[in-house]
């Protein structure tokens, strides 16, 4: 099951995870949501990129699933639930998530 949540007026593609029983949300329609970044792909690669040199475990059990695409293909994207999106909210810049952290090459 495929479904798109909505926060303040933004998508965020998800899918619900019937073997676990949670719902998996796009890392990157989350970053677009909460950060005010132009690029927000751009931003959650260096983030990412960033957290891995860091030894932050929540990006290394970030797992791939193919979504649609705002272009209607079906592409990978890292995806997380809730309990893995958390840390990585306080990892993203802008005035929504009210954290200070940003990688400063994709503002």
């Amino acid at each position: 099951m495929s479904n798109i949540k909505l926060f303040e007026s933004k998508r965020i593609r998800s899918i619900w995870d019937d073997e676990a029983q949670r719902w998996l949300f796009a890392v990157v329609d989350v970053v677009a949501a909460l950060s005010e970044s132009q690029n927000p792909q751009v931003y959650w690669r260096v983030l990412k990129k960033r957290l891995l040199a860091e030894g932050n475990e929540s990006v290394t059990n970030c797992n791939a699933l193919k979504m649609t695409a705002p272009d209607g293909k079906q592409r990978l994207t890292d995806v997380a639930d809730t309990e893995q999106i958390r840390p990585r909210v306080t990892a993203t810049n802008g005035s929504k998530s009210g954290c200070a952290a940003s990688p400063s090459a994709t503002n």
